[in-house]
Parts: structure tokens; sequence; C-alpha cells
């Protein structure tokens, strides 16, 4: 019924007819994430530029140092806090990355969501790991 008004959907609406054949045959329509992934990879990839900044000031800071000087540094409440930052984003925008070629470029399902959850798992795996790195180091220093 709401096909046979202006804008109002179904096959007859101006949208309709825009969609490809095998959109029409497959009945799909907008998976409606694709903004929300858009902007959240954009977000993390601007957190990310200065925390690499200081990631990078931070391991020049360590050339020549010892191990136990290292440990301190990254012991530091604020280091600690900043290497968690930057290494849980770092996972995020990569997972966020990671599902955006396995969607468009693996084309058989059950090997995308293999895929998928694989790098999931891994990038929760490596946060998971990184963490608990981070509080090992910063509670034995």
């Amino acid at each position: 019924m709401s096909g046979n008004f202006p804008g109002g959907g179904g096959e007859t609406s101006r949208a309709a007819r825009l969609r490809t054949p095998i959109k029409r045959a497959r009945g799909l329509g907008s998976g409606k994430t694709g903004t929300e992934h858009f902007w959240m990879q954009r977000v993390t990839a601007i957190i990310l530029i200065p925390l690499v900044v200081w990631f990078i000031l931070t391991l020049l800071s360590l050339v020549g140092a010892d191990l136990a000087t290292a440990r301190e540094i990254i012991a530091r409440p604020w280091n600690a806090i900043l290497f968690a930052i930057f290494l849980v984003t770092l996972f995020w925008h990569a997972r966020l990355g990671l599902q955006v070629v396995i969607e468009d470029y693996v084309h058989h399902r059950a090997m995308e969501l293999a895929l998928q959850l694989l790098v999931t798992f891994l990038c929760g795996l490596g946060a998971i790991a990184s963490l608990y790195a981070i509080v090992r180091i910063a509670f034995t220093a």
C-alpha cells in the first residue's frame, strides 16, 4: 500500500528504480551501519595521530636506555594510561580497517564470516595482551 504514494517505499518508489537488478532480486537494502563505521574509523584515526607522535617520542627517549629505565618510563601513570589508550585504539582501528577489506574483497559468505571472526578475535586478544603487559610492567617496576 505504501508503494502507491510518492516516497512511500515499495517497488514503485523512486529509490527502487535506482537499485541494481541483484539488489531487487535479493531484496537487500542498506546494512544501516555504514555511516557509523565510517565515522568510527575516522575518529580512531584522529585519536591515533597525537598518540603516534607521543609513542615515537617516547621510543626515541628510550634509545640507549637500559631495561630498568625503560620499565620506569612505561610504569609512570600518564605513560601507562597513554600506552593503554594508544594500543586499544590501534587494535580497534585495525579491526575496523580489516573489516572493510574483508567485506570488499572476500566474496564467499562462509569465508567472510570466518575471517571477520578471526580478525575480531585476534584484535581483541592483541588488545587484552597489550593491556596485561602494561599493567604488569606498571605494577612490577
